[in-house]
């Protein structure tokens, strides 16, 4: 069985899956898997991918020996599992991993925007002047009204948290939980409900076709001047046009954003840049413009999708990618992809 797995990987992480996977002949690429280096793993009957590498129909052709594929996340809209599963190709992910891991990153960029904590810190830095105050002044999070989208596993442990720090709760989802909002005392609500009556709105669910700008102009138009929006989803899920405009018109008061609409472009940011031909479309640029001038606004912090990044949550991903590798050389698969 060879096995071709893509992405950086630790040492410890690579002698890991070689330990895991002893007979078979195991192939380690430190970059992201596209179209231009399917050479790599011509011969593949497994690859093992992240989110960043883009598994798509021209991959899938080029793989005539694949079989199956393991990616070492929760999302996969990074693969094309329709055509995979025309092409009989199976794909497996970690369907649930760092709940309390997101959960608390949610809740440091819920209280490094409430309490001015990068900005007091990067003015001491610069200055080193402990008698200034002007621009620090923060606000209390108790009594405050936490807006949650998407209450899964995530979005409970947001809720979990928020109860400690003694907010008001609401939420929404296509499913909610009663029994989860009446032992935790909070209401579920509609989206505009909800967007128009929080003070903080944290993100928290799966990105769909149905989900895609679920945060919009017109939602953003209703919140409170000067709420707040946290996302440690997916950034497809904001508008990002509709964000800066918000942004720009003082309705949201500031944004802590570890995912951003088009990342994959802005980490390709100097091969777009360098090659015109590239056969990239406009959209393209003009994402990676818009995530650009969030960068530079300061009542924006933004992280390289790190929120699911600790040693604990990166220890289960390993753990339930060999289970799922192993579970399909056994002919008995877990985790698949429906």
């Amino acid at each position: 069985m060879k096995i071709s797995f893509f992405g950086s990987l630790e040492k410890s992480e690579q002698d890991l899956f070689l330990n895991s996977f002893s007979g078979s002949e195991i192939s380690f690429v430190k970059e992201k898997l596209d179209e231009t280096n399917t050479d790599l793993a011509k011969d593949a009957d497994i690859i093992c991918v992240f989110v960043d590498s883009d598994v798509s129909k021209k991959v899938l052709d080029a793989l005539p020996n694949l079989k199956f594929i393991a990616t070492r996340a929760t999302g996969y809209n990074n693969i094309d599992c329709e055509y995979a599963k025309t092409k009989g190709i199976k794909v497996a992910n970690v369907p649930a991993y760092g709940s309390h891991t997101v959960a608390e990153f949610t809740f440091g960029l819920v209280l490094d925007l409430s309490r001015n904590i990068i900005k007091a810190n990067n003015y001491i830095r610069e200055s080193s002047d402990f008698n200034y105050f002007s621009g620090m002044e923060g606000f209390d999070l108790l009594g405050k009204t936490l807006g949650i989208i998407g209450t899964g596993k995530i979005g409970k442990n947001v809720i979990k948290i928020a109860k400690a720090f003694g907010m008001h709760m609401i939420a929404y989802d296509l499913y909610p939980d009663l029994a989860f909002a009446k032992e935790n005392n909070f209401e579920y609500k509609s989206l505009n409900d909800v967007v128009r009556e929080a003070d903080i709105i944290t993100l928290h669910a799966p990105y769909t076709k149905e989900s895609h700008h679920l945060i919009n102009k017109e939602n953003i138009s209703m919140m409170k001047k000067g709420a707040y929006i946290i996302n440690t989803a997916r950034g497809e899920l904001i508008d990002t046009d509709a964000l800066i405009w918000g942004l720009k018109e003082g309705i949201i008061g500031g944004a802590g954003l570890d995912v951003l609409e088009g990342e994959r472009e802005l980490k390709d940011e100097i091969e777009i840049l360098s090659s015109p031909a590239s056969g990239r479309h406009i959209e393209d640029y003009k994402t990676l413009l818009e995530d650009r001038l969030l960068i530079d606004m300061p009542n924006v912090i933004i992280t390289p999708h790190i929120a699911f990044y600790t040693r604990e949550a990166v220890a289960e991903i390993l753990k339930v990618t060999v289970e799922n590798i192993r579970g399909f050389v056994l002919s008995n698969p877990v985790n698949l992809v429906k």
